[in-house]
């Protein structure tokens, strides 16, 4: 057993011994310009530049009318792991979203929210409810809902759709 020790002893201090001698012997210097230049030109728009900032400030308003509830419907199907949204449906992981738009946040009375969403305490509006959507954790620090986000600003915007029309008093699209 001594025997085995020390030879891997040995070895790992050979293989090291011998790389720190090879860093000697060869330095090797990084090169103060890439060798290989890549050109790129940006062509865009200032319409594009101004409409792709615009969602991803959060203006969810104008992209509700390039998507629609079906669109929302199967980008929901990621939410339904946990979540209902049927009428009457109950909580899962997460709480049943019936309504949800309108309502203020961590009030569904029979499921037990973590106390940051508890305590967080505004109204879910369009506004809100995408910027939490991008990343749960980050808008609500403390939540318990480990979602990663939704990036794309038109599935957001389809979600948000589906659940406002999933609702007994829907907020109106201004």
């Amino acid at each position: 057993m001594n025997k085995i020790l020390v030879s891997i002893v040995f070895a790992v201090i050979l293989v090291l011994g011998i790389n720190k001698i090879t860093d000697v012997i060869y330095q090797v210097q990084k090169p103060e310009t890439s060798a290989y230049q890549v050109n790129v030109t940006t062509v865009a728009s200032t319409e594009t530049q101004k409409s792709s900032e615009s969602s991803q400030d959060g203006d969810i308003m104008a992209l509700f009318a390039s998507v629609s509830g079906a669109d929302g419907a199967k980008v929901f199907k990621k939410c339904a792991a946990c979540h209902s949204i049927s009428q009457g449906g109950a909580n899962k992981i997460g709480p049943a979203l019936w309504g949800v738009l309108g309502r203020q946040a961590g009030s569904v009375p029979d499921y037990k929210y973590s106390k940051a969403m508890a305590a967080y305490g505004k109204i879910w509006s369009f506004e809100e409810m995408n910027g939490f959507l991008i990343k749960p954790k980050d808008w609500i620090k403390g939540t318990k809902m480990s979602f990663a986000g939704l990036k794309n600003a038109k599935d957001r915007a389809a979600v948000i759709l589906y659940m406002n029309e999933n609702s007994s008093e829907p907020l109106p699209l201004k």
